[in-house]
């Protein structure tokens, strides 16, 4: 004899294929716009560290040497790849070094890539670069790495410094155990560009283009200190 399916057992088929509740669906909505905005969060950091990230110890316009009260700001808008950069460090780093340890300026240190066209490497850029990793450890060890750097600047129209000297160099200034996977990963290229492009809007057409308290001074020693001094 044939079994006939009742109402009953046609009831617990319909009710068994029924679909996921309102509850359900909403939870699942919830756990999704979740999950993409952690997803959107990592994302942006991940792309801000790649790209426009600023080194500890720096501003987004460079890297300052000296304390914060001193009563006259010096800007240097240098180029690690510029000759004439490389003479003012011979001709008025030691005044720079004495006006900041005695508190009467601060240095602002403004690393540009304006010459990159006169290397095979862009060491203008790459230079930049490391100098932005190396002020991680402090404006202290940035300075010394700013004259090592000029110590050992390479000729125009070459290929510059290679990687490894450039982080053999910051560990001869001190660098920390991060200072050599920084310069590899390029992480401060967004950085070096962002000070390029400020400069060059700014006005700033040359390296190096020295300014005390806002306003271009001669490219002399006789001129800084003067203008130092009028700041007091």
């Amino acid at each position: 004899m044939m079994s006939k399916k009742t109402g009953r057992s046609n009831r617990s088929v319909v009710t068994a294929r029924r679909g996921p509740s309102l509850t359900m669906i909403v939870g699942i909505v919830v756990v999704l716009l979740f999950a993409g905005v952690v997803g959107f969060g990592v994302y942006r950091t991940q792309h801000q560290s790649g790209s426009g990230a600023i080194p500890t110890n720096a501003t987004a316009s460079g890297v300052t040497v000296g304390q914060a009260s001193a009563p006259a700001t010096v800007d240097i808008y240098l180029d690690f790849q510029c000759p004439v950069c490389n003479e003012y460090e011979k001709q008025s780093g030691p005044t720079l070094d004495g006006l900041i340890a005695s508190g009467a300026a601060k240095v602002v240190y403004h690393p540009l890539a304006f010459l990159d066209r006169f290397s095979s490497t862009k060491y203008s850029t790459r230079a930049s670069e490391a100098a932005g990793c190396i002020a991680q450890d402090g404006p202290a060890v940035f300075a010394r790495y700013l004259k090592v750097l000029y110590a050992n600047q390479p000729p125009e129209n070459g290929d510059g410094l290679p990687e490894s000297q450039l982080i053999s160099l910051g560990q001869q200034a001190g660098a920390g155990p991060n200072f050599a996977g920084c310069v590899s990963a390029n992480t401060f290229a967004g950085w070096t560009a962002a000070l390029t492009d400020a400069a060059s809007k700014a006005g700033i057409d040359a390296t190096p283009t020295v300014e005390v308290n806002g306003k271009q001074i001669d490219n002399t020693d006789a001129a800084l200190r003067q203008a130092v001094q009028a700041a007091k």
